[in-house]
């Protein structure tokens, strides 16, 4: 393998909490909640799936079903989308909606996973070329560069830039194309087997991780330094996008 491309949220990096997320604005506005209306604000917010990197909604507004599904292709409706979902929970100022939006692009709102220095400085060391190919709304290139991970990747690949969101081939046949790699000797990595899984379909290999908190994966990342030096169709891996 010459090159492996990587997810962004779940797979190298994962967002705070969204109470953590929900606290942060709350201090940067300098308003206060009592506890109890805290801890249920954050609940509705995480039911509501308003936290970008966060986890699904449970349930999709009518007001926001018509760009949730192409939130990825541009900032402003990945922003129309994420402050959507947000407005559907009472908060105590309005303002609250769009400073939770900015605090997620935030570098301090995201941490690496414990092994993401160590395999990614492991590839570099090897000569393996690194990617990030991410369905997002925003540029997260500052998170890497505040997190010392930037040094690490050769090329970014951002749906929102491009105006393709995963599973599209077209946006992992850019990557390649950055990296100078045919997409057969090339291994994606992520945490959604839809979206991540639309690699296989170049001809790439794929590998998924789980979307677990950091302190519960510490190690998921390391087997794909396995990956690189073996066999694409011998190492569990498949091209079909299954492990």
């Amino acid at each position: 393998m010459t090159a492996v491309l990587f997810d962004f949220s779940g797979t190298l990096f994962r967002v705070e909490s969204t109470e953590s997320w929900l606290r942060g604005a709350l201090a940067e506005a300098r308003l206060e909640l009592a506890e109890a209306e805290l801890v249920e604000a954050a609940q509705a917010l995480e039911a509501m799936g308003a936290l970008p990197g966060g986890v699904d909604p449970a349930w999709l507004p009518e007001d926001v079903a018509s760009v949730w599904g192409v939130r990825d292709k541009s900032a402003e409706l990945h922003r129309a989308a994420y402050t959507g979902l947000s407005r559907h929970v009472p908060l105590p100022d309005d303002r609250l909606h769009d400073m939770l939006y900015e605090r997620h692009m935030a570098p301090a709102a995201w941490g690496p996973y414990p092994d993401a220095a160590e395999v990614l400085g492991a590839l570099r060391e090897r000569g393996i070329g690194v990617g990030v190919v991410s369905n997002i709304g925003w540029d997260l290139r500052p998170v890497f560069r505040e997190h010392g991970l930037d040094p690490y990747v050769d090329a970014y690949v951002l749906s929102y830039e491009h105006g393709i969101q995963k599973p599209d081939p077209r946006l992992f046949a850019a990557a390649c194309a950055e990296l100078g790699a045919d997409p057969r000797d090339v291994v994606m990595v992520g945490d959604n087997r839809r979206a991540d899984g639309g690699a296989a379909a170049l001809g790439c290999a794929v590998h998924f991780v789980d979307h677990l908190p950091a302190a519960q994966r510490p190690d998921g990342l390391r087997p794909v330094l396995d990956l690189v030096s073996a066999v694409p169709r011998a190492n569990g891996s498949d091209p079909r996008g299954e492990k």
